[in-house]
């Protein structure tokens, strides 16, 4: 009820000449205001109640001062009749004016104790109810379903992905946190990049190497998706393939030519003439 009204004009605004209030004079006699805009302890009061033409002065009165008490204050008749000069009974009836007019409602509410008490509901708008009882209904809010989260780009693949190189590559990708803990990466973006990083090694390409790739220059603060950006990276600085390079001939096979063997006559390739493997192991025995 002690509303701040930033808002409101400094100053009454003057009506047109066709909505003269009717007690003011044409001969430009009259009210005159000298208002000071109030920027604390104020209260809003409508007109449709400071200048209601069937309730009396007592009744706007005891309206506005009850419109300017905190919630919880106590207006019963009693406490009134301490703070005003007029009695019970006038005050009495004022209270029964405003009730008829809609500006206070009286409800029988039973508290948690079990006890009845009597509340009293000022109405700065008669018409529009809003208590605890009565809420005003509000428009439900539709949940927004998260939208679904776009797939990783693809990646490079390797040639021959060995398990070995694939396990080498999932160990780098799981070390990237120690070297920025912004590359934290789950069990499933792993997976997805490391036929990329696989691809990189099987290019001749370190693992150090990839590793800086990786994490050099990296955009300032947090990452909202850091496997795409490493997925990115992985596609658009693929190294090209190593150089071929045509494996190294065998070492030539020397022939000797074909020697008789002086012990036997048989045949056998040897440098020199002279006697076979055989020959030579039987002289060998003798001996």
């Amino acid at each position: 009820m002690d509303t701040q009204n930033p808002s409101a004009p400094t100053r009454a605004q003057s009506r047109t000449a066709g909505k003269n209030h009717p007690h003011t004079e044409p001969g430009g006699g009259g009210l005159i205001h000298d208002n000071t805009r109030h920027t604390t302890r104020f209260t809003v009061i409508g007109n449709h109640l400071a200048q209601h033409p069937e309730l009396s002065g007592l009744a706007i009165g005891l309206a506005v001062y009850i419109q300017s008490l905190p919630k919880g204050a106590r207006v019963d008749i009693k406490t009134l009749a301490a703070r005003f000069p007029e009695g019970r009974t006038r005050i009495s009836a004022a209270l029964r004016e405003l009730e008829t007019h809609g500006y206070l409602r009286r409800e029988r509410q039973r508290t948690p104790a079990g006890r009845i008490v009597t509340r009293t509901i000022s109405c700065n708008q008669p018409g529009r109810r809003r208590t605890q009882d009565h809420p005003v209904p509000t428009p439900a809010r539709k949940k927004r379903t998260p939208a679904p989260r776009k797939p990783l780009p693809a990646v490079p693949q390797p040639a021959y992905p060995a398990p070995t190189l694939l396990h080498t590559a999932t160990d780098l990708l799981a070390d990237l946190r120690r070297h920025d803990p912004r590359l934290l990466l789950s069990a499933c973006d792993t997976a997805h990049l490391a036929p990329g990083v696989a691809a990189w090694l099987e290019r001749d390409v370190t693992p150090i190497a990839v590793r800086h790739a990786l994490t050099t220059d990296l955009p300032p603060g947090p990452l909202c998706r850091p496997a795409a950006l490493l997925a990115h990276r992985l596609t658009t600085q693929l190294p090209p393939p190593p150089p071929f390079r045509a494996p190294a001939p065998p070492p030539d096979v020397v022939r000797h030519p074909l020697r008789t063997c002086d012990g036997c006559d048989r045949a056998f390739r040897s440098p020199a003439p002279g006697r076979c493997r055989d020959c030579r192991s039987h002289v060998l025995e003798a001996a």
